[in-house]
């Protein structure tokens, strides 16, 4: 083949990958493109360092994965097994951080989770941090150094612009200095989700864990008009008992049940059927 040949050839074919890469929609978290749509989208609460376990989870056809690194074992080591392991699958991990803190954002960011969960997010200033912490500058304050992350979404555009239209800011509003500035919290831009942590919220509130104290209600009913004035979507814990109703009253990111309390709930109905019933939760079993 002569080299005007060649040159032809490769032209072709640069146009035509060209044409094919423009043809393809640009990919969209699929979470907050549910949210954006007004849809619900729930996620299994994942507590157990075990890459096993999540790739179970994220087949089962929930919309994320809620990792959990406040209040279970997971380390920064074994986060990056389990983010790997949804590789191949819709479901999005997205992480709860013990504390609301800018490093605390970047490693499971550059460990490529599509989102991340802040704790005790009670006033504006550390609303702005959050967003700040999941964006590259301009927009924000995420350093540069994504490593696993880019990996795990090899994005054609580079992925510092695919990292900034799609990580997803989730603000868990859980005092009571929250609800008290929720208005400002939600008119944060950048904050995608409000959510909800009802007991904690209650034990703020003076509640001592009460879910159904009229207290609590009205603060959980507030949260959810600031979130509907301000476009943010607001979430929840939710039983399957709860989901439906919850739904209807306007909360779309739920988090389910962690995969101990599936478990758990999952083992009922055999042990039932063998005529055994499960331990007492009243009483040790030693």
């Amino acid at each position: 083949m002569t080299t005007t040949k060649r040159l032809t050839a490769w032209a072709i074919a640069t146009i035509c990958f060209t044409f094919l890469a423009q043809a393809q929609p640009k990919w969209e978290n699929p979470v907050k493109k549910l949210l954006r749509e007004g849809k619900p989208v729930v996620g299994l609460t994942v507590t157990i360092p075990s890459p096993d376990v999540a790739l179970q989870a994220a087949r089962l056809g929930f919309d994320f994965l809620w990792i959990e690194m406040e209040h279970s074992g997971i380390t920064l080591e074994s986060l990056h097994n389990i983010i790997l392991a949804t590789n191949g699958t819709p479901c999005m991990p997205i992480t709860r951080v013990p504390v609301n803190e800018l490093w605390t954002a970047k490693r499971v960011l550059d460990s490529g989770s599509m989102g991340v969960i802040f704790p005790f997010t009670s006033t504006p200033e550390l609303a702005r941090q959050a967003v700040a912490a999941c964006h590259y500058p301009p927009a924000g304050l995420r350093g540069f150094g994504p490593g696993l992350a880019s990996l795990r979404w090899p994005a054609p555009e580079g992925y510092r612009a695919f990292a900034d239209d799609n990580i997803l800011v989730i603000a868990i509003i859980e005092q009571a200095q929250a609800v008290e500035r929720i208005e400002e919290i939600a008119s944060v831009p950048g904050v995608d989700v409000l959510f909800i942590g009802p007991n904690d919220l209650s034990f703020s509130l003076g509640l001592q864990g009460r879910q159904d104290d009229p207290k609590l209600k009205e603060a959980i009913a507030k949260v959810l008009a600031a979130g509907k004035k301000h476009g943010v979507a607001v979430g929840r814990t939710a039983s399957p008992e709860q989901i439906g109703g919850l739904i209807k009253d306007g909360f779309q990111f739920f988090q389910a049940s962690s995969e101990l309390g599936m478990m758990a709930a999952g083992s009922r109905s055999i042990l039932e059927a063998a005529g055994k019933s499960a331990p007492s939760k009243d009483r040790p079993i030693y």
